[in-house]
C-alpha cells in the first residue's frame, strides 16, 4: 500500500491500522434464530438477541428469524430439532446455540463480543 492510500483510508475510516476497527465498521454478523411459532420461549430468545445486538453491535448485525413450523425444510436442513436456536452464520465458524437466550453474558460471549 503506498503512504497515500494509506493517508487516503485512514483519513476517510477515522482510524489508523494500529487502531481495533469498532464492530460497527466490519461486515455485519449474519445471524440465524430458528423459533417455535410465537412461544413464550422464542418470543424470549427474540427479544434477548435483539437487546444483546443492538448493544454490541449496533448497524452491524443481519438477524433471519426462521419458524420451523413455517419453514421445516430449512430446520431439517440445518439439523435443528430443538427451539429456539441461534446460528452464527457469519463471521467463521459457523455455531450453534440452542436454548432461550436468557444468559446475556453466554450469548456475548458465544458471539465473541466480550
Amino acid at each position: 500500500m503506498s503512504k497515500n492510500n494509506k493517508l487516503n483510508s485512514e483519513e476517510e475510516s477515522g482510524l489508523s491500522e494500529t487502531e481495533e476497527v469498532p464492530l460497527s465498521l466490519k461486515e455485519p454478523y449474519i445471524l440465524r434464530l430458528y423459533i417455535a411459532n410465537r412461544s413464550k420461549k422464542s418470543l424470549m430468545a427474540i427479544e434477548q438477541l435483539k437487546s444483546l445486538c443492538e448493544e454490541h453491535l449496533p448497524l452491524a448485525y443481519e438477524l433471519e428469524l426462521i419458524d420451523i413450523y413455517q419453514q421445516p425444510e430449512l430446520a431439517e436442513k440445518e439439523g435443528i430439532f430443538a427451539t429456539p436456536t441461534l446460528i452464527k452464520q457469519f463471521p467463521l465458524p459457523k455455531q450453534k446455540l440452542i436454548g432461550d437466550l436468557s444468559d446475556k453474558e453466554k450469548v456475548a460471549i458465544y458471539l465473541n463480543l466480550i
